[in-house]
């Protein structure tokens, strides 16, 4: 019998306050590109650059992320990150999944803007060594300087980093609170189920932040 394949899982992190159809297509657009088995849509427990800016809870982040991925087989929800630690660094996520699950390679998704700031991470050394970046790449960056930053991290970490293009769509969080907390319709920036959720536990109006 042949050598088993080594699964392939992406990971794409975030907040999620809440999350949106624009992360749902470039979770799909990654799986597509690089024949992930599937994409796990991580929640951050408590992101540290993000420290006092988070507006629904964990599991409220949780739950809107899984009821967005129930009718995709490509797309899973991950709770790691809802331990009660301060914060969690990336390179201690990616170790941890590394130890838990040797028969997998992680490539981890980010948008090519986080290139420049990803030497500002804790441990750059330490992701690289775990996982492979998918560096999403929007309308606005130049192919050169791109490639010159992948040069430079390559060099640097030995990363393995490869380029995603993806669907250009300026949708963000901020922008859906926004339209919630002024009353403006969320519908088709987020799905449906994501939508009647966010009306049914008031999230995002003025007063009800958790």
């Amino acid at each position: 019998m042949g050598k088993e394949r080594r699964k392939k899982v992406g990971i794409l992190g975030g907040t999620f306050d809440p999350i949106h159809t624009g992360h749902l297509i470039l979770a799909e657009e990654a799986c597509e590109a690089f024949s992930l088995d599937y994409v796990l849509i991580m929640p951050n427990g408590n992101p540290p650059h993000k420290a006092g800016q988070v507006h629904a809870s964990m599991a409220q982040r949780t739950r809107m992320a899984e009821l967005a991925v129930a009718d995709n087989p490509h797309l899973r929800v991950s709770d790691f990150e809802k331990t009660p630690q301060d914060y969690h660094y990336t390179y201690e996520t990616l170790e941890f999944l590394a130890e838990q699950n040797p028969d997998t390679e992680y490539y981890f998704i980010l948008g090519a803007d986080s290139l420049m700031l990803f030497h500002t991470w804790k441990e750059p050394q330490r992701i690289c060594d775990q996982c492979a970046i998918l560096a999403a790449v929007r309308d606005g960056m130049r192919p050169l300087e791109l490639e010159s930053w992948i040069e430079a991290l390559t060099k640097k970490y030995g990363a393995r980093i490869y380029p995603l293009s993806t669907t250009n769509i300026d949708i963000s969080s901020n922008m859906i609170r926004e339209k919630v907390q002024s009353r403006r319709s969320i519908r088709y920036y987020v799905p449906a189920p994501v939508e009647a959720y966010i009306y049914a536990e008031g999230l995002y109006l003025p007063g009800r932040e958790s």
